[in-house]
């Protein structure tokens, strides 16, 4: 008997980011954070629960793979068949249409499409905040790749509930994503086991408490389509999380010199009176955030950048989706 399911989820892109964690067990995240769910960018996971296996499998990509990464998969699948009471192996097959390990979030869309392929396959009908709330034990962010458009991760501290949830649609704001591409090798530390080491650094609990009124400017300027204001907080909480890394003990850089240059070169594009922003998640790719009506102009200047290897456009997507086996991500 085999039992299977098809799920397609996409990445997000943190205007205000996560980074650590407050509860490893309950996997909290140290902070509530703020995205926006990114396409096309997508991963297609295709999960076949199977009588005839005698172990896990994944496949990713094209490739079988083995070691941390089949074993947090398999840790990730271990829940899902506790939940169903079901002992039985699986299929795990995953493809992704971007860079994976660069900082772009594609754990967040493996892990969301997983989550919802996962539990459609072993007959377990969740919510989309049951979904989101289950998405986090495989990836923090992954929760946040469960909802669609403009998005909210929160955790109340009575509860100890968290989960994500939309709270404009993808259609409520046009804007573009403009991912500059610095660096397509995977990133040497995890994000996950960089957020380890977030509470060593002295600058983290500064940046933990200031984190409600970055997320009410940040939401309050995404519903009000205000993009100066949008700019400037968005731009802030990317550089309180790198000093965090790059204060921490050990130190963690993700950033490349490329990645600065970029930065100083946008701030640059603001003087002029474009209206474009930045903001980098663990790795040394740059998000340039700007209105779609201004997005040929940005794209344009960053194919000239010294250093940039591509420039992928992105736009506000929906909600993780089960498909067919047959389609494309």
């Amino acid at each position: 008997m085999t039992m299977r399911a098809t799920a397609l989820a996409h990445p997000n892109i943190a205007f205000i980011k996560y980074w650590g964690i407050h509860d490893i067990d309950l996997r909290l995240p140290a902070n509530d954070s703020l995205s926006m769910t990114i396409g096309p960018l997508a991963t297609r996971t295709r999960v076949e629960f199977d009588q005839g296996l005698f172990q896990d499998a994944l496949i990713l990509n094209g490739d079988p793979i083995s070691g941390p990464a089949l074993t947090r998969m398999q840790g990730f699948i271990d829940r899902l068949r506790q939940q169903a009471g079901k002992a039985i192996y699986a299929r795990v097959t995953s493809d992704n249409n971007f860079p994976i390990s660069a900082g772009l979030a594609s754990s967040a869309s493996a892990y969301a499409a997983l989550a919802l392929a996962g539990t459609s396959a072993l007959g377990l009908k969740l919510s989309e905040p049951e979904l989101s709330s289950l998405a986090r034990f495989g990836s923090g962010s992954a929760s946040r790749s469960i909802p669609g458009g403009f998005v909210s991760w929160q955790t109340d501290p009575q509860t100890q509930s968290s989960f994500a949830k939309s709270f404009a649609s993808p259609d409520h704001w046009r804007l573009c994503d403009c991912i500059a591409i610095i660096s397509t090798s995977h990133k040497a530390v995890s994000s996950q086991e960089g957020m380890k080491k977030a509470s060593s650094s002295p600058l983290q609990a500064a940046r933990i408490a200031d984190t409600p009124r970055r997320l009410r400017i940040c939401k309050q300027a995404i519903l009000n389509r205000d993009f100066a204001t949008l700019a400037q907080v968005v731009e802030q909480d990317s550089n309180l999380m790198h000093a965090v890394m790059m204060t921490s003990d050990p130190p963690l850089f993700y950033w490349h010199p490329q990645s600065i240059a970029l930065m100083q070169a946008i701030s640059a594009w603001q003087a002029e009176g474009l209206p474009v922003t930045y903001t980098l998640d663990a790795g040394p790719n740059v998000h340039v955030i700007c209105p779609q009506v201004s997005a040929d102009k940005i794209i344009h200047r960053l194919r000239q950048f010294p250093g940039v290897l591509d420039v992928i456009q992105a736009f506000p997507a929906g909600p993780a989706r089960l498909t067919q086996d047959d389609s494309q991500v």
